[in-house]
């Protein structure tokens, strides 16, 4: 248990801590974030080189993630229904929930069903826009583009970008 020495102590580094990050880049971020390094977090996870993943991520299961790629804040990756792969250069932007398992016959069925797991690929050079969920199973190929809000529940062919609840291809990516 903290005794109050120690407590205060902690308040006081957090507090400096979050005016330098105030003060340098504009940002308050959650505790943890202000005493990990995303690039550090990233390699304790075994992600490819150069690759953030900020504290505030949860990582489940089995993830793969390459190399050079953005992990923000607040982002859900789970790899506990048969892997989740993330290739290089990709951007997963704050909020975005990736999944590789769901509970919905489980739930329906009060049980007497397993629930539903399935891989999820994401290709390199792919950008995913704030709050999106991707579901269980989906593949998004190569260089896409995924707008904010969407709900990816099915594939995304190489080089498309779709947006939408449910996501809807738009087009290819200019």
């Amino acid at each position: 248990m903290l005794n109050a020495l120690t407590f205060r102590a902690l308040k006081r580094l957090r507090s400096a801590l979050q005016r330098e990050k105030l003060f340098r880049f504009q940002r308050r971020v959650p505790y943890g974030d202000l005493v990990t390094d995303r690039w550090e977090n990233a390699q304790e996870y075994g992600f490819g080189d150069g690759t953030s993943c900020y504290d505030s991520a949860l990582i489940i299961g089995d993830v793969r993630v390459g190399c050079h790629c953005w992990i923000g804040p607040g982002v859900v990756l789970d790899g506990s229904g048969g892997g989740l792969d993330i290739g290089d250069y990709c951007s997963i932007s704050a909020g975005v929930q990736i999944y590789t398992h769901d509970t919905v016959r489980w739930s329906l069925s009060l049980g007497a069903c397993p629930a539903d797991r399935c891989p999820t690929r994401i290709g390199n050079g792919v950008y995913i826009g704030p709050n999106s969920v991707v579901t269980m199973g989906v593949n998004i190929g190569h260089q896409c583009v995924i707008g904010a809000l969407s709900l990816v529940n099915r594939d995304i062919p190489d080089g498309m970008k779709a947006w939408g609840s449910p996501a809807r291809i738009i087009g290819p990516v200019d």
